[in-house]
């Protein structure tokens, strides 16, 4: 079976995930994740990417972003692909590519599932046993959320915005969101969408993000159609 075009829809955010080759790291120290966040800044800039989230893994890299266009996404990937692998390559003496085949991404109805995604985004290093707390995790925009910094390759969404008034309101109520956590059937949920390249959405939002995509957004139903019954 021919592999589906990539899903990019501009307007929508996505869930992306960037895997490097299996015994590769992402970063070998912290030199290496500056200067993929600031590569990836760049990249996201030039392109029209606008990052609502992230974490940096051992082995691979999670963003919640909506593009300006349709091919934002796949154009910010790239560039981060050529400035920041080439970089790793000359200071750690390698050579060849470093990503397990190309980014992963599945798109959002923000309504229902920015919010969500943007834990799954954060609450990552807790998962993995990397950090106790969201807030001690330096290489995620989680501290960004919470008020502990400012992060220049964060652009918030509305609907993060719109939980609160003030600052203090907002990063109050998303500390309150970050606790109570998202459910293993969520969390599978997010990966089998980004695996699979399948959007999350419902039926109205999946038949408009087919004729945006000009392809399917969701599985066929399995076997033939079922037949209409005959009119007596």
């Amino acid at each position: 079976m021919a592999r589906l075009p990539r899903l990019g829809v501009a307007g929508w955010p996505h869930l992306v995930v960037q895997r490097v080759h299996d015994g590769q790291l992402l970063a070998r120290d912290d030199a290496d994740r500056r200067a993929l966040l600031v590569a990836l800044r760049e990249a996201a800039r030039l392109h029209g990417l606008a990052i609502h989230a992230y974490v940096l893994c051992p082995d691979h890299l999670h963003l919640l972003a909506t593009p300006a266009q349709d091919d934002s996404l796949s154009l910010t990937m790239q560039a981060l692909g050529r400035r920041y692998v080439a970089a790793y390559n000359r200071r750690h003496g390698r050579q060849g590519g470093l990503w397990s085949g190309r980014f992963r991404a599945t798109v959002l109805d923000p309504a229902r599932f920015l919010l969500p995604a943007m834990r799954f985004v954060e609450q990552h290093a807790v998962r993995a046993g990397l950090v106790q707390r969201e807030q001690d995790d330096v290489w995620s925009s989680a501290a960004h959320h919470l008020g502990l910094r400012t992060d220049p390759l964060v652009s918030d969404h509305a609907l993060f915005w719109a939980l609160g008034n003030t600052p203090f309101e907002r990063e109050a109520a998303w500390r309150a969101q970050l606790a109570e956590g998202l459910g293993a059937d969520v969390q599978h949920q997010f990966s089998e969408a980004m695996n699979k390249g399948w959007a999350l959405t419902d039926d109205q939002g999946a038949d408009t993000l087919a004729q945006l995509a000009g392809r399917p957004v969701r599985p066929r139903p399995r076997g033939r159609p079922r037949k209409k019954p005959v009119a007596p």
